[in-house]
């Protein structure tokens, strides 16, 4: 093997994930501030008020908030893919690093595969084939962009309304 050689990377990925989690939080507060000893200046003032009027207590805070929160993700992946990738480099003990992309266009919808990573030589087999769980630091992107993917998209204004808007 050594720079500028081809070999395969075949991606056969089956994943799936469940997460869940809930959140409760309460909080109370309460904060009094009075001033019905301030050097006698309350009761000069509080002569001075109409109708009985005191300025004690002079300031009263109450608060309460509450939050309540649940959330999951459930995800099933399934992925089979086959990329042709080049040798870009060959280090020193031996290892081969890899990278390899591939576009495909179906009407007006592209799909692009971009893979690259680290390969032990002994790990291709006889038909010049890695598997992807064998590439070390293995980058894999694989997505699309055209007419289907726009429509799936919320648009812009839709977007920063849901960011503004706190309902």
């Amino acid at each position: 093997m050594q720079r500028g050689d081809i070999l395969t990377v075949a991606i056969e990925i089956n994943d799936s994930a469940a997460i869940s989690n809930s959140t409760d939080r309460s909080r109370a507060g309460s904060q009094d501030a009075n001033v019905d000893a301030l050097f006698g200046i309350d009761a000069a003032i509080d002569r001075r008020l109409p109708g009985g009027v005191a300025i004690g207590p002079g300031v009263a805070l109450d608060s309460t908030s509450s939050f309540s929160g649940d959330g999951s993700v459930r995800r099933n992946e399934q992925l089979t893919l086959r990329v042709a990738a080049t040798v870009v480099d060959v280090l020193p003990n031996g290892v081969l690093s890899i990278e390899g992309s591939q576009q495909v266009r179906v009407n007006s919808e592209l799909r692009e595969l971009l893979v690259s990573g680290y390969v032990r030589p002994e790990d291709v087999s006889r038909q010049n084939e890695i598997t992807y769980d064998n590439l070390a630091s293995a980058r894999i992107s694989y997505g699309g962009r055209g007419v289907i993917s726009d429509v799936q998209q919320p648009r812009i204004g839709q977007e920063a309304a849901e960011q503004l808007l706190p309902f």
